[in-house]
């Protein structure tokens, strides 16, 4: 069965928003159980949770905080990398004497009292899980996020217990500029790429995820905000917030 159809059928029971295509239409209201899709890969920051404006400037606090003058938008530079990735690169290019670990550690430090106490979920979010659980889509996170931060915001915001699993980009080893992450998590889940979704708001996970099979979600997000026609033209389905597609459930 051809995605156009798929998504179709997935559309049904969800009631989103499928950009116009040659093959489909708009709006579609729910009205059967999806038979095709069968799992969800959710990024974290900026889809789940409103946690984007954390990482703006805790590169630049980091360095900021050793005497260091920030000379370029870092926040843009390491928006793709993994956090081990982005602390070499903070490491090479300011030529800091700390080990890469020692620089991940001091970054997850400032942020993480935010996810530990602040961050909140996306609006709209708990009643999309909550149907998505109810249809039997099995459902877990991908995110460049660490460990450590990922469990700490779920767990207080009373999402950790809708997700089967944890997907990190430094525990996979590669940030998602490749796919290794969605493989990962689609083999965990026991679905194929095309059976599953992939929840994102940044262009390049979009891309990759697409690029390698998977159902792509765009969702909106600030922080991405001179991204939005061209996240429009490659997700496969678009949200501007979830709490508009759980209006129309």
């Amino acid at each position: 069965m051809n995605l156009a159809l798929m998504v179709n059928k997935f559309l049904r029971c969800m009631s989103l928003t499928l950009k116009k295509s040659k093959t489909t239409n708009a709006r579609i209201g729910m009205n059967m159980k999806t038979e095709l899709i069968q799992g969800a890969i959710f990024d974290m920051d900026g889809t789940l949770l409103d946690s984007m404006p954390v990482w703006e400037h805790a590169s630049e606090r980091y360095l900021q905080n050793k005497g260091i003058e920030v000379r370029e938008k870092l926040s843009e530079i390491l928006f793709s990398m993994s956090m081990q990735k982005g602390a070499e690169y903070v490491k090479e290019n300011y030529h800091l004497t700390e080990s890469t670990d020692e620089i991940v550690t001091g970054v997850n430090n400032i942020v993480y009292t935010a996810y530990e106490k602040e961050v909140q979920p996306k609006e709209g979010v708990r009643e999309f899980l909550d149907k998505l659980q109810a249809e039997g889509i099995k459902m877990v996170v991908a995110t460049s996020t660490d460990r450590p931060m990922v469990e700490a915001a779920l767990k207080r915001t009373g999402l950790l217990s809708y997700f089967e699993r944890i997907f990190t980009c430094t525990e996979i080893g590669k940030g998602k500029v490749e796919p290794d992450i969605y493989h990962a998590a689609s083999d965990f889940l026991g679905t194929k790429p095309e059976h599953t979704l992939v929840f994102e708001d940044a262009l390049y996970a979009i891309g990759t995820a697409k690029k390698a099979g998977f159902v792509t979600v765009g969702i909106y997000d600030a922080a991405s905000e001179k991204e939005q026609d061209k996240i429009r033209e490659q997700a496969d389905i678009y949200l501007e917030a979830f709490a508009e597609a759980v209006g129309r459930i």
